[in-house]
């Protein structure tokens, strides 16, 4: 680990960030250079102190998940994360199709979009970032370990999973992730990490079983989502999504038809806050 450097690099790194670069407001008669200690540490999820030693070149060594947690919230790209890690002393990470890192571009479009339920997924349908409003509609989908990370493992293996679909969708949504994953499966191949999450649904799940047999490619559903949520009811949603092909992840971004009850339904969302899991 190498304290100097890495104290010099947060330095620099923070005092290159606006407030508005990471969804914070500006405030009257701003006079910092770049971000205040206190908000970057706010951004990667840290306490004020712990930020501070490190950038200090004091601190103890950061775990890989704080590193990871510091690149998200300093909008590193993929270089800058590595260099963080490498002056850190741990390895840098796999640039693998699963990767857990955020892109500072895709990360700027999310900040504004606060007012709106919008996520990040990778390729495997793991939920890396949500807006409160998304946490709103459909639960916090970050709290998942191990092979749950996936919600296509999550739709096959926890009848939960299936509740802010419409019933009458679920059928068609199963097909459709079934022939997404056998797409990503076919470019990585057995022994990635969708070659993994493949044989963990054949060995807990008959219904993907089946699915899987089947080889179906390039399934789609209607553009309109039926989100069922248990306070509002049925929400009908059109899902737009922007694709990062450097990092292979997908920002979704729901909006409601103007004027619509479904709109007034959104505008809801926020005074109602998270939705409990398993609803």
């Amino acid at each position: 680990m190498d304290r100097p450097q890495l104290a010099d690099f947060l330095h620099t790194r923070r005092e290159a960030l606006q407030p508005e670069d990471v969804g914070l407001p500006r405030g009257p008669r701003r006079r910092t250079r770049g971000l205040r200690r206190e908000e970057a540490a706010a951004v990667c999820g840290m306490s004020t102190d712990y930020f501070a030693r490190l950038e200090q070149g004091r601190g103890p060594q950061p775990s890989e998940p704080m590193l990871a947690a510091i690149a998200r919230g300093l909008r590193l790209s993929l270089d800058e994360r590595d260099h963080l890690f490498r002056l850190a002393g741990h390895n840098t990470p796999s640039r693998a199709l699963r990767g857990d890192h955020v892109s500072p571009g895709m990360m700027r479009i999310l900040d504004r979009l606060a007012d709106t339920p919008a996520q990040v997924v990778n390729a495997l349908w793991e939920t890396l970032l949500q807006t409160p409003l998304s946490v709103a509609l459909v639960g916090d989908e970050t709290r998942f370990t191990g092979p749950a990370r996936s919600f296509v493992y999550r739709w096959f293996t926890d009848p939960a999973g299936r509740l802010a679909h419409h019933e009458d969708d679920r059928p068609g949504l199963s097909r459709r992730f079934v022939a997404d994953l056998r797409e990503v499966y076919s470019r990585l191949g057995r022994d990635s990490q969708a070659g993994a999450l493949v044989e963990a649904l054949i060995a807990n799940s008959p219904e993907f079983r089946d699915l899987w047999q089947a080889h179906e490619i390039g399934v789609r559903c209607g553009e309109i989502k039926r989100i069922v949520h248990p306070e509002l009811g049925l929400l009908e949603l059109q899902c737009q999504v922007l694709y990062d092909a450097d990092h292979a992840q997908s920002l979704l971004v729901y909006t409601a038809a103007p004027g619509s009850e479904s709109q007034e339904k959104l505008q809801l969302l926020a005074a109602l806050g998270e939705r409990v899991p398993g609803t």
